[in-house]
Order: structure tokens, then C-alpha cells, then sequence
């Protein structure tokens, strides 16, 4: 038990030394850093899946053994209550979200479970998760000696490495390549210590964030709060039009046949200071949005200051400006990144 505590703490440290060098083998090498702040909730009975597909946003109906989608739990007012990924593993769904979400979805789920044969149950002591991103992860994966499938975004597979089960699961974002490692705790510190001496460059909270915000991710809680609607989010993946009733549903088809939102999800290249969250982007001198994260990335050319937020629909491609600097609507991953 102390030498797990220790394991955990080494994994959720903030640096090893030189963020800096972090974040390049996150973006040109590959990079290895904890997902410890990652919960598992587990989903059995023969209701399961109809059950869920009831709850998200996505399809868990068509949900093919093996393969995962993102998707979100919505109030019947259609604002997001939290976010998750679900996967079919067969005699089971796994639903894998935030530490800080767990406990209210699980209330949530258990409130909505009435006459279903569905059990749910938190399974997160079961798991250890370590992630990997760059483009030299599939190398170190087989110099390790992990048999490495070709997989797709979301997709799964259950292996041995050493005698060690574990799964491999494949990225969401395909062109930056990347995989979670799911093993049984006692033995993440083993397989950790074996991906840093095949080339994995270990990673803290500190450059992992900053390689969240250069793709443009939203996080729950920072970025995606309840108050936000689906489609404002811009995170179409989550959401499919064909899957039959689910919990907020109503407003999200009204959304769509209505053909927009008022705000969207952006990312912005600052020059000037950077804006700090929760500064309020204004146009013409009317307010007409807000930063919820922001960064100095440090690329190979140079740092680049890059926010990411919310502005209204029709500000979107004039000059803004924020806390003093003045903000540029930006694809993402932002330039230099990928």
C-alpha cells in the first residue's frame, strides 16, 4: 500500500524538472504522464445499454464490443451536467470520466435507475491509467514488447505484457497519436518504469495541461460548464442525431433545427499579456465572450500565447480584445503544435 501512495504521488507531481522538455516530447517525442484523476464506473444487467443510451448524448445502442464514444449528460434543460467516455467491453459498459464528476454521476445514475436491470458500481480501485502521446508512442510501445494493434480512435484491446493484463486503448486524436495503458494498480509503477527506459519522457500536470489547451480540448469544470449547451461546445463528436430519446434531448434538436448557436467554443492566439481565465473578450467596446483557459506554449520557434473561450457567433471573426492583449481566432491544435 505505501509503495501504490508513493507510485500516485510521483504520478500527479506538477513537473519533473523541465516543463519545457515535457511538452516537446508530448508533441515530437513521446510522452508519459498519469491519468490518475480518472474515475471507472461500471454498468451490468441486461438493460445496460438501452439504459445508457437513455442517459448520453451518444450512441451506446450501436456501440460495436470493443470501440468507445465521448458524449455528454445533459438536465432536461439541455445544459451539460458532466462529460464521460463509454465503452463497450462485452458482458459490460465502462464509463470513464473525472475524479470530480464521479460522485455526481453515480448519484445521477442511481437516481435515474428505476424498474431497468442495470447495476452500477465504481471501479475505479481497479485501475490504474497511464497515458502516452506523440509520435514516437507506437515505438516505444512495441520496444517495450506490447503487442500493438492498429487501432482507431477509441478502440480497445485487451492484452498481456510480461504476463500483466491490461488494455490499450487508442486516442481520441489521431493525428496526435497517443494511447492509455489500463492495468490493475499494483502494477502501474512496473509498467511505468518500463516505458521511461524504452524512451518515455515522464510528464507532470503541469506540461500534460499545456498540451490539453495547444489541441483545443475543453475540460469539464473549466471549460465546459453546466450553464453551456451542447452545440456551443463544439464538440460535434458527442453528439448523435439518429440514437433515439434521451435525458435533454429536446433541446438539442431544437438547437439544430434551428441551425446555431449564439456562442461558440474557440481558440484564440493572443499578443499582448496573456488573459487570465475569467477574463471577458470584448469587441467595439461591448463584451461578447470570455476566457476559460489559457497558456504560453513553448514551441520550437518560440512561445506562443494562446487562450481558449467562448465568443458570440457574430464576433467571431472581428478584433477582439482581452486583459489588454488582442486576440485572434485560431484553429486548433494551434499552429506549431502538430
Amino acid at each position: 500500500m505505501e509503495q501504490s501512495v508513493a507510485n500516485d504521488q510521483e504520478a500527479a507531481a506538477r513537473d519533473f524538472g523541465d516543463v519545457r522538455a515535457e511538452f516537446g516530447a508530448l508533441i515530437s517525442g513521446c510522452g508519459l504522464y498519469a491519468l490518475s484523476e480518472r474515475a471507472k464506473i461500471a454498468l451490468k444487467g441486461s438493460d445496460r445499454a438501452r439504459w445508457l443510451n437513455g442517459m448520453i448524448t451518444n450512441n451506446i445502442r450501436d456501440l460495436p464490443a470493443g470501440r468507445g464514444v465521448y458524449g455528454f449528460v445533459l438536465n432536461p434543460q439541455g445544459h451539460i451536467l458532466g462529460d464521460l467516455y463509454a465503452y463497450n467491453r462485452g458482458d459490460s459498459l465502462l464509463v470513464d470520466t473525472g475524479q470530480e464528476q464521479s460522485a455526481k454521476l453515480l448519484e445521477l445514475f442511481e437516481r435515474y435507475i428505476i424498474m431497468d436491470d442495470v447495476e452500477v458500481a465504481d471501479v475505479s480501485g481497479r485501475f490504474a491509467a497511464l497515458g502516452i502521446a506523440g509520435p514516437r508512442s507506437r515505438e516505444v510501445l512495441r520496444a517495450l514488447g506490447f503487442d500493438v494493434p492498429d487501432l482507431e480512435a477509441l478502440q480497445f484491446s485487451d492484452i498481456a505484457w510480461r504476463e500483466v493484463p491490461a488494455t490499450l486503448v487508442r486516442g481520441e486524436w489521431l493525428k496526435q497519436e497517443s494511447y492509455e495503458i489500463w492495468v490493475g494498480p499494483e502494477n502501474a509503477g512496473r509498467v511505468r518504469d518500463a516505458l521511461k527506459q524504452s524512451g518515455a519522457t515522464q510528464v507532470g500536470t503541469a506540461a500534460f495541461e499545456l498540451y490539453r489547451v495547444a489541441l483545443g480540448i475543453p475540460r469539464y469544470g473549466v471549460d465546459i460548464r453546466e450553464r453551456d449547451l451542447p452545440q456551443e461546445t463544439g464538440q460535434g463528436r458527442a453528439l448523435n442525431f439518429t440514437k433515439g430519446c434521451y435525458v435533454g434531448q429536446e433541446i438539442v434538436e431544437r438547437i439544430r433545427s434551428r441551425g446555431s448557436v449564439h456562442r461558440l467554443f474557440k481558440g484564440f492566439v493572443a499578443n499582448g499579456p496573456l488573459p487570465a481565465p475569467g477574463s471577458k473578450i470584448q469587441s467595439e467596446g461591448k463584451e461578447v465572450g470570455e476566457v476559460t483557459s489559457s497558456a504560453c506554449l513553448p514551441l520550437k520557434n518560440g512561445e506562443l500565447r494562446v487562450s481558449l473561450g467562448y465568443v458570440r457567433r457574430e464576433a467571431a471573426e472581428k478584433p477582439l480584445q482581452a486583459a489588454g492583449a488582442a486576440l485572434v481566432a485560431s484553429e486548433t491544435p494551434f499552429p506549431g503544435v502538430s
